[in-house]
């Protein structure tokens, strides 16, 4: 065996910083003289700091009001609902193009003359609303709104077919 073939572990420890001058990184530890990088917890900054000046965030004016998080429901009048007969849910309002997507909230108001006798099925409704498919003869109940179906479903409903 040649000294040149032997495999050694790096041996070293790592540097004590700040421990003194004879420790060889001692005094400003490396961080040079004076300024925000020298002190400690510069690192920590919040997010958004921009060095003391005023952050943009603050500089910003805010908007009055709020806006919430919540979908507002897609409105349904009932004189638009006399097209429909049987069980009427969000699948058969968007397919007679009263909605934009069978996976929204539906709120069913009155307006005009009701005369089909439905049966419907979404997730909202006035009582005067309810009142007049009850009175035609149909039916009103609450429902949740189908679920989209993702990609990873999907995946799992063509695996299983196979």
């Amino acid at each position: 065996m040649k000294y040149n073939d032997l495999v050694v572990d790096k041996n070293t420890r790592p540097s004590r910083k700040g421990r003194g001058i004879s420790a060889g990184q001692g005094k400003t530890a490396g961080r040079g003289t004076k300024g925000q990088k020298a002190r400690t917890g510069h690192r920590k900054m919040p997010a958004g700091f921009m060095g003391g000046q005023r952050a943009i965030m603050q500089a910003v004016p805010k908007l009055k009001g709020f806006k919430s998080i919540h979908t507002k429901a897609e409105v349904v009048y009932t004189d638009r609902l006399n097209e429909l007969s049987g069980d009427v849910d969000n699948a058969k309002l968007y397919e007679a193009g009263l909605i934009s997507s069978p996976f929204v909230k539906v709120k069913v108001i009155t307006r005009g003359e009701f005369k089909a006798k439905i049966n419907l099925s979404t997730q909202f409704a006035s009582k005067s609303a309810v009142e007049a498919i009850e009175k035609a003869g149909g039916s009103f109940t609450k429902v949740t709104i189908a679920a989209r179906q993702t990609s990873e479903d999907s995946r799992k409903g063509s695996r299983a077919t196979k």
